[in-house]
């Protein structure tokens, strides 16, 4: 993985490409714990500043494999999902955006190696942003 890609923070995230065209300016994103461990709280804090507005219509592609094997294919409306961190849109421009997320690990996450993705696009298909972590839970 090409560490200029890198998310600033305390979090296993790179950016998928070069992020410079990207709506989302990802400032910072800290995991707490980081890495991530079963059976305890995540929390996520991300703070980024939009080069454009978000409207209803926005997609988020996730995916999540387990070694080679996809575990996950999701796409959900990312107005949806922002409602979960009191964020509603549309998400204006120019705004230093920031969300705190946390979230319960389940126990019982066999042990591996994980690799999420999750592709953010516009209701135009820009890229808002694309980001993957990898992931490894031991026994």
């Amino acid at each position: 993985v090409d560490d200029s890609l890198s998310v600033p923070g305390e979090n296993p995230l790179h950016h998928c490409k070069d992020p410079a065209n990207d709506v989302l300016s990802l400032e910072r994103v800290d995991l707490d714990p980081n890495p991530p461990k079963p059976g305890q709280n995540l929390t996520v804090t991300a703070r980024g500043i939009l080069k454009a507005d978000i409207e209803d219509g926005a997609k988020v592609h996730l995916q999540v494999k387990f070694g080679l094997i996809t575990i996950i294919r999701q796409t959900t409306d990312l107005c949806d999902a922002v409602k979960n961190v009191n964020l509603e849109c549309p998400l204006h421009k120019d705004n230093a955006t920031e969300l705190t997320k946390t979230v319960t690990l389940p126990r019982e996450i066999p042990p591996g190696k994980y690799t999420v993705i999750a592709d953010v696009d516009t209701k135009d298909a820009d890229k808002i942003t694309c980001l993957m972590a990898t992931v490894e839970f031991h026994r």
